[in-house]
């Protein structure tokens, strides 16, 4: 090992940088998957002779991938903020933030695929919810990754429990509004992703029952 590295400052046996290394990391799978997101729009073949009707009739005919394609791209969005979140309590290396981090990463990086499948077959019952349970899927990964960012001995020494439990409560949110997408696809497929929106009901719920005491460290 170089002089160079022996002079690194080291937290908890590793060096200092290996977090920053995880973060980028992080942020750079997250944007290549919200690309990759666009990819998936494909545009009807038409023969160059095709009337400006029929190039209309063709564009709205991909509505259903242009909204899948938006809910997903500020889905996306939003799990890398809580990640952002999250990490920006961060203050030490450990390794246990390795494979829960891993897994956030895997189930973001198959986001493309589900908004494909859910867009090509909007309203039918197993593409609606195989994508709400593939976001299940992301939802407890981004739980479990969050949460060990804002939990001993990765977070920073000062950071405020609230702050933390608050995090912690976001994910929980998130959590229970796919299990709500989940259900309202067996309900009504056409449901499933608008049932998204409960994530944001969820959050005011668990935020309302903290402050009354009834949930303390979540």
């Amino acid at each position: 090992m170089s002089k160079a590295s022996n002079d690194l400052p080291m937290h908890h046996g590793a060096p200092a940088h290996a977090l920053e290394r995880l973060v980028f990391f992080s942020d750079a799978v997250f944007a290549i998957s919200i690309t990759l997101l666009v990819i998936e729009l494909k545009f009807p073949h038409l023969p160059g002779s095709a009337s400006d009707q029929e190039f209309l009739q063709a564009l709205a005919s991909m509505t259903p991938q242009f909204i899948g394609f938006l809910i997903s791209f500020f889905v996306v969005g939003a799990f890398w903020h809580g990640h952002h979140r999250a990490f920006d309590c961060a203050r030490h290396w450990s390794p246990r933030l390795v494979m829960p981090n891993l897994f956030l990463l895997l189930s973001v990086a198959g986001m493309p695929f589900f908004t494909a499948l859910v867009s090509d077959y909007y309203g039918k019952l197993v593409p609606s919810a195989v994508y709400c349970l593939w976001l299940l899927f992301v939802a407890i990964c981004n739980l479990w990754n969050n949460s060990t960012a804002v939990a001993a001995p990765v977070a920073a020494d000062d950071l405020d429990p609230e702050y933390a439990a608050m995090i912690r409560r976001r994910g929980w949110a998130v959590l229970l509004g796919t299990v709500t997408a989940v259900v309202f696809c067996f309900i009504n497929p056409w449901l499933g992703q608008p049932a998204l929106i409960s994530m944001a009901l969820w959050r005011r719920l668990l935020n309302r029952l903290h402050q009354r005491g009834v949930i303390r460290s979540v």
